[in-house]
């Protein structure tokens, strides 16, 4: 019987891991549902960014307020977590804080007594976050897309993150041997009178609850990651590594466009010739993007590593002037939309069953579309390199290509200059007539 709760704890172990790689081979499959881009280019300058931007957490602190207990929280609950590696040892083994025979008393103190005051500090900060989520009404938490689960969502992490540092303040606070040896507990002694009444064999009882608790929720907090917008601790570093270092404002063109054009440009080129065998080119399968498999594979991941946090909206202009395009709801779209196709593919044995819906109007509108002003705002302030202005500039694309359905002024602007060779509707040989007005 001594082995029955090492035993319940593999399997819990097992379990909880197991499903989480379950999770992370279905994300996997979701976003290589995209198309190819090839991102192996630039490596130093892309581990550069990764380890500036999502390691050190250069653009959070950009806003300082938020940046800084956002750090606070990031780093205390990743150093935290080192425990966690104790507590597996512990469990399989059915040993009670096997570290501290070999770091030392001393050395082992140290380590605890500082994840408890960052434990504590995580808590503090935790608690400030879900006031400002819904008390201090911050307009980019009040958006119309943050209702519903969005909203309980960003709560309901937060009330994890509470419970899981309180749990581990209470388990050391009622280990008596801990408490008694008085090293390494900077603030669970001061928890440790609430259980003075409590006898040994209660306070025992209490502390492997607590403990208990504590593994199991760090293993339930691990799987619900991919259904939370909280995917971005583990996301953050390859989307920050992957991300397009070309310069802000450059868009890319499509290879069958480019030569078509090249060809209309090209004084010694017959365009009525035939290809020379072998060299025929495939006709693109659509231009621009309707779906989330119509977006590469960089697009999708960015989908799903989006914290929701609306620094992109907050800065957008067309968002500040009251139009409707939100980037946040951009990203959150393509990826609900993504998660769609992914349980359409599972409850299909592995393939699409067309659904009759797409992400152009059944998620984002074109009014969505064309209220982006492409001036890039939404791709600097993301603090995890995210791009949503790629995403719509690929709509934008299938809209004017595939359904010629821009704008009347668009649509005008580009016959002017397909027919006058100027956005104006004037006749090329009156082009430099303002240079003879006074």
């Amino acid at each position: 019987m001594q082995f029955v709760p090492n035993i319940l704890f593999a399997i819990a172990l097992i379990a909880g891991v197991g499903f989480f790689v379950r999770n992370i081979k279905k994300l996997t499959r979701n976003i290589n549902l995209g198309k190819d881009v090839n991102r192996a280019d630039n490596k130093p300058i892309r581990l550069k960014n990764m380890l500036k931007i999502a390691l050190g957490q250069y653009k959070m602190v950009r806003r300082p307020l938020s940046g800084i207990l956002h750090v606070i929280v990031y780093v205390g609950f990743i150093i935290i977590n080192i425990e966690v590696l104790e507590i597996i040892v512990d469990g399989l083994l059915g040993t009670h804080r096997v570290f501290q025979g070999f770091l030392g008393d001393a050395f082992y103190g140290f380590l605890i007594g500082t994840f408890e005051i960052l434990a504590a500090l995580v808590f503090i900060t935790v608690v400030i976050f879900w006031t400002r989520r819904n008390v201090a009404n911050i307009k980019r938490f009040l958006s119309k897309e943050m209702e519903g689960w969005p909203k309980k969502d960003g709560n309901l992490i937060l009330y994890f993150e509470m419970v899981l540092m309180t749990l581990f303040i209470v388990m050391n606070a009622t280990d008596l041997p801990f408490q008694q040896a008085g090293v390494g507990n900077p603030i669970s002694q001061f928890l440790a009178p609430m259980f003075s009444d409590f006898s040994a064999e209660s306070l025992h009882l209490v502390e492997r609850a607590a403990w208990w608790i504590h593994i199991l929720g760090i293993l339930v907090f691990l799987n619900y990651l991919y259904y939370s917008k909280h995917l971005h601790i583990l996301l953050a570093f390859p989307n920050t590594y992957f991300a397009n270092l070309n310069p802000k404002g450059q868009f890319n063109n499509l290879e069958s466009v480019t030569k078509e054009v090249k060809l209309m440009m090209d004084p010694n080129a017959d365009p009525y010739a035939n290809p020379e065998p072998g060299t025929e080119e495939e006709v693109p399968e659509k231009f621009g993007a309707s779906e989330v498999t119509d977006l590469n594979w960089v697009q999708l991941m960015n989908a799903y590593t989006c914290a929701e946090c609306g620094r992109c909206t907050s800065a957008c202009p067309a968002n500040l002037t009251g139009k409707k395009l939100s980037p946040r709801k951009i990203m959150m779209d393509t990826r609900d939309r993504l998660e769609e196709v992914g349980r359409n593919i599972d409850a299909n044995n592995g393939t699409f069953k067309d659904d009759g819906k797409q992400l152009l109007n059944d998620y984002i509108s074109p009014e969505e579309l064309w209220a982006c002003t492409s001036c890039n705002a939404c791709v600097e302030e993301c603090p995890v390199s995210i791009d949503p202005l790629s995403i719509i500039m690929d709509m934008r694309r299938y809209l004017v290509m595939e359904q010629s359905a821009a704008p009347q002024e668009l649509n005008a602007m580009m016959s002017n200059i397909e027919n006058n060779g100027a956005p104006w509707q004037y006749n090329q040989q009156d082009r430099l007539n303002w240079v003879n007005e006074e």
